[in-house]
């Protein structure tokens, strides 16, 4: 990763923006939305600063002055002088999808971006808002947190009773909630690669990597197929698999 994604709470606080024009005003709308404080003033108590300035020297000098006083700067266009860009959003509120480039090209993160709008229904943020207050009941009904994650990836499944790329109803929760079984079952499942490229997966070799307990890979399973999965997984060379049973979605990886 060029960048790190971070998700900020600017509800309340101030942002700095120095600058006019249209893109300062783009920029202010933006940060505006999320609930920021809107400020001139380089001196003020402020999270993070936006610089939105036509000409170059003065657009690097504002950037230094800011950063001398411990700020992450945004320098619109010149992605060399951020130290954090702002990305293309998907905004399904509280859900929200960001799409960065590393500045690489704004134009490519707004066609994702247009793309993606597409394929998310608006359902999608009462989904979220659905799950969050069903916490509780989801802990009462899975107390162990593995196989609460596990019932819960089941569900989300495509064309599962919560599948968050379909309409559905407000009370799909509910009702997932009223008839659940046992949530996702225990299993071993065997993928057979047909090219190192992680772009040639499959959609369902890919979920399946994201759904992930535990991984056997073969040594020449390439690390940016293994970089799919989720972050905690646990990785063990292929070698070390023994067919005892294991809690979870187990997966052995193979090249063809």
């Amino acid at each position: 990763m060029n960048q790190f994604p971070l998700f900020v709470n600017l509800r309340g606080r101030e942002v700095i923006l120095i600058g006019t024009g249209e893109m300062a005003d783009a920029k202010k709308q933006l940060y505006e939305r999320a609930g920021a404080i809107i400020t001139e003033d380089e001196q003020a108590e402020a999270a993070l600063a936006v610089v939105a300035l036509d000409n170059e020297g003065e657009a690097a000098a504002a950037a230094k002055r800011l950063k001398a006083r411990g700020l992450l700067v945004n320098v619109v266009d010149r992605p060399v002088l951020c130290d954090f860009t702002t990305p293309a959003i998907v905004d399904r509120d509280p859900v929200l999808i960001a799409i960065g480039t590393g500045g690489a090209s704004a134009g490519l993160a707004k066609a994702l971006r247009q793309r993606l709008e597409r394929l998310l229904p608006e359902s999608l943020g009462s989904l979220a808002v659905s799950l969050f207050a069903a916490r509780s009941r989801i802990k009462e009904q899975w107390p162990d947190g593995a196989k609460r994650r596990r019932a819960i990836d089941a569900a989300l499944d495509p064309g599962a009773v919560i599948d968050p790329f379909a309409d559905r109803s407000g009370d799909a929760v509910d009702i997932w909630l009223g008839s659940a079984g046992q949530g996702a079952a225990d299993q071993v499942i065997e993928i057979d690669l047909a090219s190192a490229d992680p772009d040639d997966l499959t959609i369902r070799q890919a979920r399946l990597l994201g759904q992930a307990d535990l991984i056997f890979a073969q040594s020449g399973v390439p690390k940016a197929i293994l970089n799919r999965a989720r972050a905690d997984a646990q990785r063990f060379d292929l070698s070390r698999y023994q067919p005892d049973k294991r809690e979870g979605l187990t997966l052995l990886i193979r090249m063809k």
